[in-house]
């Protein structure tokens, strides 16, 4: 069981008297003095706590735009200083630190790319022991819960008690709509392991286009997270980096206006007692699969010692694709989702595997020891 993170109280994210997400947003990339003061200007007109700007950036090209450093974090402050919000950066390096903490930036945040290399993340929380400033760490590129963890944990052992994490989503070598894919079950579980760390949403980096962002936020907000990093250009056709999914002011302000805070919790007595007996049901159901799912595995053991005494291979890819396509078309006809049948039957198919595994393995054995032999 891993120790627990000591986060930054949910309080200071949210607003007291409404209740409505912690709000971040700004542009990708700090360009100018001008775009960072319009941009911030126009920010603080609508709901927003916190600046972001992109100082240094981790771009996968070198010809592309790296950001224009450490004199973006004047214009960057004074921006905030003149609208009145705290501002956030993005750091990689202990000397992105050192900069930022100078500069009197008020809140860092560990970019996907840097969460990855745990080596990377303990130099950044070597450089931040006995400052207090808050700071956010962003999933790793790749669907590792643990190596997200492991980032936060690295920074509370080096004293960092104000933590947060941003789910941005995971990359992938498969097709998607999305630009980095959501995989909502990972951040559900980092919340369900510590339910007092803050949860931010970054949908701008999930969807990789501004059009989805509104179905990508109002999700995070229907699975309760606690707030949502957006990026934001005040013209975002010019924008140096990342410019097809940054929203313009008045999109962000739109975008804020249709969506939906959900409540967590409701105290209609009448509704309490409906959702009971719903979970009920439910649970009984679960039981039934469970059961159902022991009885299947009871006959993929007999199968499996079927095959040994008749000397055949576990794996059999013509049954296999038989199950894909049944059961694929079954739960289709049941409205069950493609993909989920899929990965359930995979998972289904892992342990009957395992199961005549390991019935072939004892009963070798017991034909190893056995009188006869």
């Amino acid at each position: 069981m891993p120790a627990p993170i000591q986060p930054l109280p949910l309080s200071s994210w949210r607003l007291p008297s409404t209740g409505r997400p912690f709000l971040v947003a700004g542009p990708c990339g700090v360009e100018t003095p001008e775009q960072v003061h319009s941009i911030a200007a126009e920010l603080s007109r609508l709901p927003v706590h916190l600046i972001r700007g992109g100082i240094w950036k981790p771009r996968t090209r070198p010809d592309s735009f790296q950001g224009i450093g450490m004199e973006g974090l004047v214009w960057l402050k004074e921006a905030g200083i003149a609208t009145g919000l705290p501002v956030a950066v993005e750091v990689a390096t202990p000397r992105h630190v050192e900069e930022a903490l100078s500069a009197g930036i008020d809140v860092l945040w560990i970019g996907a790319r840097t969460t990855v290399n745990p080596f990377l993340v303990q130099e950044l929380a070597n450089a931040l022991v006995g400052s207090d400033v808050p700071v956010m760490v962003k999933n790793p590129i790749n669907p590792d819960p643990e190596l997200w963890i492991g980032a936060l944990e690295r920074l509370d052992r080096s004293g960092i008690r104000k933590l947060a994490a941003i789910h941005r989503g995971f990359s992938s070598f498969d097709k998607s709509r999305f630009r980095n894919i959501p995989n909502w079950q990972i951040p559900i579980e980092l919340k369900r392991r510590f339910p007092d760390l803050p949860m931010l949403c970054d949908p701008s980096h999930i969807c990789g286009n501004r059009e989805m962002i509104p179905e990508v936020a109002q999700t995070a907000m229907d699975l309760n997270f606690d707030g949502l990093m957006i990026e934001v250009h005040n013209n975002p056709g010019e924008a140096r980096s990342d410019k097809e999914q940054q929203l313009t002011p008045s999109q962000y302000g739109e975008l804020l206006g249709n969506l939906i805070i959900r409540r967590p919790s409701v105290d209609d007595v009448i509704f309490l007692n409906l959702l009971d007996e719903l979970r009920d049901r439910i649970d009984r159901m679960d039981e039934n699969i469970l059961s159902l799912m022991a009885d299947r595995m009871r006959i993929a053991r007999e199968i499996g010692r079927y095959k040994k005494e008749n000397n055949m291979a576990i794996y059999q890819v013509e049954r296999w694709n038989e199950i894909l396509r049944t059961r694929q078309q079954s739960g289709v006809n049941k409205e069950l989702n493609r993909e989920f049948i899929v990965r359930l039957y995979e998972l289904i198919h892992e342990e009957s595997i395992r199961h005549q595994t390991e019935v072939m393995k004892n009963h070798e054995i017991t034909s190893a020891n056995s009188p006869e032999s």
